[in-house]
């Protein structure tokens, strides 16, 4: 049976290809989230202080009758607190709580949101060695987009799991809804 010369087909593109992430700044510099990671972004407000809490836990909010601890992420990379302005806001992520698979909500300040914006597979560079302002292990890549590095979290480190067991303890209490 003779072959006949099939026209070459590009493959498909596949949705593992590009991965879907929240931008926002901070600081001055651009950072992203994976998108699968975010519940919801709220506006900065209603934040009850928790005494002898580490620097970098700013307190917890009531979100829909549950208690979610707020990280300031600024503080978090050893920098300096953020500086609440009107376009700060709080990106609800939902995080690994342990080794059991338990997800739990938390709260993390950020300057602004930018957008949600998809960026190939081919254009994530592995974190640098060196030179990054913030912890090697915090960063999963680094994005190319428009000839710009955005700094990819890995959001998992950043929230480690020794830290998660902590905030998993204030998080597990619910509030009860105010009633009217």
């Amino acid at each position: 049976m003779a072959h006949k010369n099939l026209p070459a087909v590009a493959s498909p593109v596949t949705p593992e290809d590009h991965q879907q992430y929240l931008t926002f700044l901070l600081g001055g510099e651009m950072f992203a989230i994976g998108i699968l990671n975010i519940k919801e972004i709220i506006e900065y407000g209603n934040l009850t202080e928790v005494p002898m809490m580490p620097a970098f836990i700013r307190g917890v909010i009531n979100l829909r009758g549950s208690v979610v601890p707020v990280i300031d992420l600024s503080a978090r990379f050893g920098r300096n607190p953020t500086e609440i302005s009107r376009r700060t806001c709080i990106v609800i992520i939902e995080a690994d709580a342990g080794e059991d698979g338990a997800k739990q909500d938390i709260g993390v300040i950020v300057d602004s949101v930018s957008e949600v914006m998809e960026i190939p597979r081919g254009e994530i560079e592995p974190p640098p060695s060196f030179g990054a302002r913030i912890r090697n292990d915090f960063i999963s890549g680094m994005g190319k987009v428009d000839g710009k590095f955005i700094i990819l979290l890995d959001i998992n480190k950043v929230l480690s799991v020794e830290e998660m067991a902590a905030l998993s303890q204030i998080g597990s209490e619910k509030v009860a809804e105010p009633s009217t």
